[in-house]
Protein backbone atom coordinates (compact mmCIF):
# COMPACT_ATOMS: atom_id res chain seq x y z
CA UNK A 1 0.00 0.00 0.00
CA UNK A 2 2.62 2.40 0.76
CA UNK A 3 4.57 2.27 -2.15
CA UNK A 4 1.28 2.42 -4.60
CA UNK A 5 0.84 5.79 -2.46
CA UNK A 6 4.49 6.59 -3.37
CA UNK A 7 3.71 5.62 -7.25
CA UNK A 8 0.54 7.93 -7.42
CA UNK A 9 2.41 10.55 -6.04
CA UNK A 10 5.05 10.56 -8.80
CA UNK A 11 2.84 12.64 -11.34
CA UNK A 12 5.12 10.89 -14.73
CA UNK A 13 4.28 7.93 -13.25
CA UNK A 14 0.02 8.07 -13.03
CA UNK A 15 0.77 9.46 -16.68
CA UNK A 16 2.46 6.36 -17.64
CA UNK A 17 0.03 4.41 -15.60
CA UNK A 18 -2.96 6.01 -18.09
CA UNK A 19 -1.24 5.68 -20.60
CA UNK A 20 -0.36 1.85 -19.92
CA UNK A 21 -4.28 0.96 -18.93
CA UNK A 22 -5.68 2.90 -22.00
CA UNK A 23 -3.69 0.90 -24.27
CA UNK A 24 -4.29 -2.24 -22.40
CA UNK A 25 -8.05 -1.51 -22.77
CA UNK A 26 -7.79 -1.01 -26.75
CA UNK A 27 -6.24 -4.36 -26.87
CA UNK A 28 -9.01 -5.81 -25.00
CA UNK A 29 -11.83 -3.79 -26.22
CA UNK A 30 -10.74 -3.46 -29.87
CA UNK A 31 -13.74 -5.73 -30.73
CA UNK A 32 -15.95 -3.01 -29.37
CA UNK A 33 -14.24 0.36 -29.96
CA UNK A 34 -13.31 -0.41 -33.37
CA UNK A 35 -16.04 1.06 -35.89
CA UNK A 36 -15.36 -0.92 -38.89
CA UNK A 37 -13.36 -4.10 -39.46
CA UNK A 38 -9.53 -3.80 -39.59
CA UNK A 39 -9.42 -5.74 -42.87
CA UNK A 40 -12.79 -3.84 -44.53
CA UNK A 41 -11.66 -2.11 -48.12
CA UNK A 42 -14.24 0.68 -48.84
CA UNK A 43 -12.93 1.16 -52.12
CA UNK A 44 -14.80 4.47 -52.24
CA UNK A 45 -13.07 5.94 -49.87
CA UNK A 46 -9.76 5.50 -50.52
CA UNK A 47 -6.94 7.85 -49.15
CA UNK A 48 -10.27 10.01 -47.51
CA UNK A 49 -9.59 12.65 -44.91
CA UNK A 50 -10.47 12.55 -41.21
CA UNK A 51 -14.13 12.38 -41.05
CA UNK A 52 -17.05 11.24 -38.47
CA UNK A 53 -17.48 7.99 -39.99
CA UNK A 54 -13.57 7.41 -40.45
CA UNK A 55 -12.33 9.66 -37.83
CA UNK A 56 -8.56 8.58 -38.48
CA UNK A 57 -8.99 8.82 -42.47
CA UNK A 58 -8.40 5.85 -44.99
CA UNK A 59 -5.71 4.20 -46.18
CA UNK A 60 -5.07 3.24 -49.94
CA UNK A 61 -6.97 0.88 -49.66
CA UNK A 62 -10.01 2.35 -47.98
CA UNK A 63 -9.47 0.67 -44.70
CA UNK A 64 -10.22 2.39 -41.69
CA UNK A 65 -7.15 3.77 -40.33
CA UNK A 66 -8.38 3.77 -36.38
CA UNK A 67 -10.20 0.73 -36.45
CA UNK A 68 -6.42 -0.41 -37.38
CA UNK A 69 -4.62 1.01 -34.96
CA UNK A 70 -7.00 -0.32 -31.95
CA UNK A 71 -6.44 -3.71 -33.75
CA UNK A 72 -2.52 -3.29 -34.22
CA UNK A 73 -2.47 -2.49 -30.47
CA UNK A 74 -3.06 -6.53 -29.69
CA UNK A 75 0.06 -7.08 -31.59
CA UNK A 76 2.12 -4.80 -29.59
CA UNK A 77 0.65 -5.54 -26.03
CA UNK A 78 0.94 -9.72 -27.38
CA UNK A 79 4.40 -9.59 -28.28
CA UNK A 80 5.79 -6.86 -25.38
CA UNK A 81 4.64 -8.71 -22.62
CA UNK A 82 4.63 -12.45 -24.15
CA UNK A 83 8.54 -11.76 -25.18
CA UNK A 84 9.45 -10.12 -21.65
CA UNK A 85 8.23 -13.25 -20.02
CA UNK A 86 9.57 -15.52 -21.88
CA UNK A 87 12.82 -13.78 -21.93
CA UNK A 88 12.86 -13.87 -18.20
CA UNK A 89 11.91 -17.08 -17.26
CA UNK A 90 15.14 -17.55 -19.09
CA UNK A 91 17.00 -14.34 -17.61
CA UNK A 92 15.82 -15.09 -14.05
CA UNK A 93 17.02 -18.58 -13.13
CA UNK A 94 20.46 -18.25 -15.33
CA UNK A 95 21.37 -15.01 -13.02
CA UNK A 96 20.31 -16.44 -9.54
CA UNK A 97 21.79 -19.57 -10.18
CA UNK A 98 25.02 -17.67 -11.46
CA UNK A 99 25.00 -15.20 -8.19
CA UNK A 100 24.60 -18.23 -5.47
CA UNK A 101 26.86 -20.69 -7.19
CA UNK A 102 29.61 -18.24 -8.24
CA UNK A 103 32.88 -19.62 -9.00
CA UNK A 104 32.75 -21.44 -12.62
CA UNK A 105 29.38 -21.36 -12.92
CA UNK A 106 29.35 -17.80 -12.56
CA UNK A 107 32.24 -17.18 -14.61
CA UNK A 108 30.59 -19.47 -17.48
CA UNK A 109 27.28 -17.96 -17.45
CA UNK A 110 28.51 -14.31 -17.31
CA UNK A 111 30.99 -15.15 -20.29
CA UNK A 112 28.30 -16.38 -21.96
CA UNK A 113 25.92 -13.11 -21.12
CA UNK A 114 28.87 -10.81 -22.40
CA UNK A 115 28.82 -12.02 -25.80
CA UNK A 116 25.12 -12.01 -26.01
CA UNK A 117 25.41 -8.65 -25.08
CA UNK A 118 28.05 -7.71 -27.36
CA UNK A 119 25.67 -7.84 -30.39
CA UNK A 120 22.95 -4.94 -30.99
CA UNK A 121 19.20 -5.53 -29.91
CA UNK A 122 18.27 -4.74 -33.21
CA UNK A 123 20.33 -6.44 -34.86
CA UNK A 124 20.65 -9.50 -33.40
CA UNK A 125 16.53 -9.85 -33.16
CA UNK A 126 16.97 -9.04 -37.33
CA UNK A 127 19.25 -12.02 -37.25
CA UNK A 128 16.91 -14.31 -35.77
CA UNK A 129 13.59 -12.86 -37.60
CA UNK A 130 16.27 -13.70 -40.81
CA UNK A 131 16.58 -17.64 -39.60
CA UNK A 132 13.14 -18.17 -38.39
CA UNK A 133 11.10 -16.13 -41.24
CA UNK A 134 8.38 -13.56 -40.52
CA UNK A 135 5.98 -13.84 -38.22
CA UNK A 136 4.39 -12.67 -34.86
CA UNK A 137 5.54 -15.91 -33.18
CA UNK A 138 8.70 -15.52 -34.31
CA UNK A 139 9.12 -11.99 -33.41
CA UNK A 140 8.31 -12.87 -30.41
CA UNK A 141 10.77 -15.81 -29.79
CA UNK A 142 13.18 -13.10 -31.58
CA UNK A 143 12.64 -10.53 -28.70
CA UNK A 144 12.84 -13.19 -25.83
CA UNK A 145 16.17 -14.48 -27.21
CA UNK A 146 17.75 -10.86 -27.36
CA UNK A 147 15.80 -9.81 -23.35
CA UNK A 148 17.81 -12.62 -21.46
CA UNK A 149 20.88 -11.40 -20.74
CA UNK A 150 19.92 -7.43 -19.55
CA UNK A 151 17.49 -9.63 -17.26
CA UNK A 152 20.16 -12.42 -16.42
CA UNK A 153 22.93 -8.99 -14.85
CA UNK A 154 20.01 -7.47 -12.95
CA UNK A 155 18.74 -10.60 -11.30
CA UNK A 156 22.66 -11.54 -11.05
CA UNK A 157 23.17 -8.26 -9.42
CA UNK A 158 20.39 -8.21 -6.95
CA UNK A 159 20.83 -11.72 -6.06
CA UNK A 160 24.42 -11.50 -4.85
CA UNK A 161 23.57 -8.84 -2.44
CA UNK A 162 20.45 -10.35 -1.14
CA UNK A 163 22.68 -14.12 -0.61
CA UNK A 164 24.85 -12.33 2.30
CA UNK A 165 22.21 -11.21 3.92
CA UNK A 166 22.30 -12.38 7.43
CA UNK A 167 18.70 -14.04 7.01
CA UNK A 168 19.88 -15.85 4.87
CA UNK A 169 23.48 -17.55 6.11
CA UNK A 170 21.01 -18.25 9.09
CA UNK A 171 18.85 -20.56 6.31
CA UNK A 172 21.64 -22.18 5.45
CA UNK A 173 23.06 -22.56 9.13
CA UNK A 174 19.59 -24.18 9.87
CA UNK A 175 19.95 -26.92 6.99
CA UNK A 176 17.77 -25.63 4.51
CA UNK A 177 18.53 -26.92 0.89
CA UNK A 178 19.35 -25.06 -1.92
CA UNK A 179 16.45 -25.17 -4.09
CA UNK A 180 14.55 -23.97 -1.12
CA UNK A 181 16.80 -20.98 -0.53
CA UNK A 182 16.83 -20.19 -4.47
CA UNK A 183 13.12 -20.23 -4.29
CA UNK A 184 11.71 -19.02 -1.04
CA UNK A 185 14.36 -16.90 -0.12
CA UNK A 186 15.87 -15.44 -3.08
CA UNK A 187 14.02 -15.28 -5.72
CA UNK A 188 11.33 -13.16 -3.86
CA UNK A 189 13.59 -10.35 -2.79
CA UNK A 190 14.73 -10.14 -6.79
CA UNK A 191 11.40 -9.28 -8.23
CA UNK A 192 11.45 -5.89 -7.61
CA UNK A 193 13.73 -4.73 -9.96
CA UNK A 194 12.62 -7.45 -12.38
CA UNK A 195 8.70 -6.13 -12.42
CA UNK A 196 10.70 -2.41 -13.02
CA UNK A 197 13.16 -3.81 -15.68
CA UNK A 198 10.54 -5.78 -17.15
CA UNK A 199 8.22 -2.89 -17.63
CA UNK A 200 10.78 -0.98 -19.39
CA UNK A 201 11.36 -4.12 -21.88
CA UNK A 202 8.22 -4.33 -22.60
CA UNK A 203 8.79 -0.58 -23.86
CA UNK A 204 11.52 -1.85 -25.78
CA UNK A 205 9.93 -5.07 -27.30
CA UNK A 206 6.85 -3.03 -28.39
CA UNK A 207 9.44 -0.87 -29.92
CA UNK A 208 11.56 -3.59 -32.07
CA UNK A 209 8.54 -4.77 -33.16
CA UNK A 210 7.67 -2.13 -34.49
CA UNK A 211 10.51 -1.53 -36.55
CA UNK A 212 10.92 -5.21 -37.75
CA UNK A 213 7.59 -4.77 -38.71
CA UNK A 214 8.20 -1.80 -40.77
CA UNK A 215 11.53 -3.46 -42.74
CA UNK A 216 8.92 -6.16 -43.58
CA UNK A 217 10.55 -8.65 -40.78
CA UNK A 218 7.70 -8.90 -38.35
CA UNK A 219 4.00 -9.08 -38.51
CA UNK A 220 3.02 -9.71 -41.74
CA UNK A 221 -0.24 -8.33 -44.18
CA UNK A 222 -3.35 -7.95 -43.82
CA UNK A 223 -3.05 -8.46 -40.19
CA UNK A 224 -2.85 -4.69 -38.22
CA UNK A 225 0.36 -3.71 -36.60
CA UNK A 226 1.51 -0.64 -36.33
CA UNK A 227 4.78 -0.93 -37.90
CA UNK A 228 3.56 -2.11 -40.99
CA UNK A 229 0.82 -0.16 -41.39
CA UNK A 230 3.63 2.47 -40.71
CA UNK A 231 5.41 1.24 -43.44
CA UNK A 232 2.76 0.77 -45.94
CA UNK A 233 1.21 4.29 -45.37
CA UNK A 234 4.47 6.30 -45.62
CA UNK A 235 4.57 6.25 -49.40
CA UNK A 236 1.59 8.25 -48.88
CA UNK A 237 2.67 10.89 -46.16
CA UNK A 238 3.10 13.95 -48.33
CA UNK A 239 -0.33 13.99 -49.94
CA UNK A 240 -2.37 12.34 -46.61
CA UNK A 241 -0.08 12.13 -43.62
CA UNK A 242 -2.32 11.62 -41.29
CA UNK A 243 -2.96 7.57 -42.39
CA UNK A 244 1.38 7.29 -41.44
CA UNK A 245 1.36 9.67 -38.78
CA UNK A 246 -1.80 7.96 -36.68
CA UNK A 247 0.68 4.66 -36.28
CA UNK A 248 3.16 6.72 -35.68
CA UNK A 249 1.93 8.67 -33.15
CA UNK A 250 0.13 5.31 -31.44
CA UNK A 251 4.24 3.44 -31.08
CA UNK A 252 5.24 6.90 -29.58
CA UNK A 253 2.40 7.56 -26.88
CA UNK A 254 2.90 3.75 -25.77
CA UNK A 255 6.58 3.30 -25.38
CA UNK A 256 6.66 6.82 -23.65
CA UNK A 257 3.71 5.37 -21.18
CA UNK A 258 5.43 2.47 -20.51
CA UNK A 259 8.71 3.99 -19.81
CA UNK A 260 7.10 7.06 -17.69
CA UNK A 261 5.16 4.27 -15.86
CA UNK A 262 9.01 1.95 -15.43
CA UNK A 263 10.25 4.88 -13.64
CA UNK A 264 8.08 6.09 -11.53
CA UNK A 265 7.61 2.39 -10.30
CA UNK A 266 11.74 2.06 -9.61
CA UNK A 267 11.34 4.74 -7.47
CA UNK A 268 8.27 3.83 -6.16
CA UNK A 269 9.77 0.62 -4.82
CA UNK A 270 13.29 2.02 -4.04
CA UNK A 271 12.62 5.66 -2.57
CA UNK A 272 16.23 5.23 -1.46
CA UNK A 273 17.59 5.43 -5.11
CA UNK A 274 15.55 8.97 -5.61
CA UNK A 275 16.88 10.36 -2.24
CA UNK A 276 20.49 9.02 -3.12
CA UNK A 277 20.19 10.90 -6.56
CA UNK A 278 18.85 14.42 -5.00
CA UNK A 279 21.67 14.07 -1.88
CA UNK A 280 24.33 13.79 -4.81
CA UNK A 281 26.73 16.75 -5.49
CA UNK A 282 26.41 18.51 -8.64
Amino acid sequence: METFQRLLRHKTAVFGMIVVIVVLMMAALADVLAPHAYDAMYTEHMLEMPSWQFPFGTDQMGRDVLSRVLYGSRISIYVGFVSTILGACIGIPLGIIAAYYGGLIDHVFMRIIDIWVAFPIFLLALVVMVILGPSVTNVVLALAIVRVPTLARVVRGTALSVKENDYIQAARALGSQDRRLLLCHILPNCIAPVLVLGTLEVATAILVEARLSFLGMGTQPPTPSWGSDLRANILFIEDVPWIAIMPGLAIFITVLGFNMFGDGLRDALDPRLKEAQSSAPR
